[in-house]
């Protein structure tokens, strides 16, 4: 059952219909510039991936697998159009009810863009849960959380975040190691995100 009031957003139907804006055409600037000076290793899952932008810039020059979920099958088809970057997968899944099925600690680092912005806010819960559940002990959760989107709005994606409820949702599994601001990012979000790895207890 759905929230009340919440306008559940139909994936498959936008990727058949073209009508992705949150398809910036590339990677992250910010994780981009993070990859340039850090470095992950081991198994990596994107949950939320679309057509594999940010999966591609993790797989490049690692031999890391990464693996990219998403709901719909047009996500995962626009993705495995490109060029392979390194040993990177696609699967269609839900990463919210990925915690009931899916091996515990099974991925070495998760990485968040897009995908937590775009759940409705009452179904948090069944991400962090699916977060905690994914991630070894002492594994990573990278994340460029989108605090204060300038469109979307009560009722439709993207939808923003406080500090306190990030802190809220994924503190009990995950220790802050680091938080950045100021981020190199898309034209429009300009200081309206930020960038957290978390380690996971």
């Amino acid at each position: 059952m759905e929230p009340a009031g919440s306008v559940v957003r139909d994936w498959q139907s936008a990727y058949l219909a073209g009508e992705t804006p949150w398809d910036k055409g590339g990677p992250h600037p910010a994780l981009v510039a993070w990859l340039s000076l850090n470095r992950l290793t081991g198994r990596i899952l994107v949950p939320g991936c679309g057509s594999g932008h940010d999966v591609r810039a993790l797989s490049r020059d690692t031999d890391s697998r990464v693996t990219g979920l998403d709901l719909a099958a047009g996500a995962k088809a626009l993705a495995e159009s490109f060029p392979r970057a390194g040993r990177e997968e696609y699967l269609i899944g839900d990463f919210l009810t990925w915690y009931e099925t899916a091996e515990p600690g099974e991925y070495d680092v998760l990485f968040e863009h897009t995908c937590f912005c775009a759940i409705e806010p009452e179904r948090r819960l069944h991400y962090a849960r699916s977060a905690a559940h994914s991630v070894r002990p002492g594994g990573f959760f990278l994340a460029i959380f989108y605090l204060n989107p300038s469109h979307g709005g009560d009722n439709s994606p993207p939808y923003g975040c406080s500090l306190d409820e990030l802190e809220a949702l994924f503190g009990e599994h995950f220790e802050l190691v680091s938080e950045e601001t100021g981020l190199l990012t898309f034209e429009g979000r300009e200081n309206r995100e930020v960038i957290h790895l978390l380690r996971r207890r």
